[in-house]
């Protein structure tokens, strides 16, 4: 766990361990285009800027905790990317 805390990029894998969240909801965040990757290598492994992401994982709870809606969630996280 000290090698994932200090990496500047983590897997998905990683990023479970990391947050405490399911790897489909991971998966899912992926697939909307809530977290933002970069793919490495011959073998396409997605890497995720470890600090950035668990920022934003954290925020996007913290919607869910308001009961927002994925749409919501889609706009919201628009808004604050520009």
């Amino acid at each position: 766990m000290e090698a994932i805390l200090v990496s500047e990029y983590v897997t998905i894998g990683e990023l479970v361990r990391l947050t405490e969240t399911r790897y489909s909801t991971l998966k899912f965040y992926t697939e909307e285009g809530f977290l933002p990757f970069v793919q490495e290598g011959a073998n396409l492994t997605r890497r995720y800027p470890r600090e950035k992401t668990v920022e934003r994982i954290a925020y996007i709870r913290g919607l869910r905790d308001q009961k927002k809606t994925i749409p919501q969630i889609r706009e919201i996280l628009k808004e604050k990317d520009r």
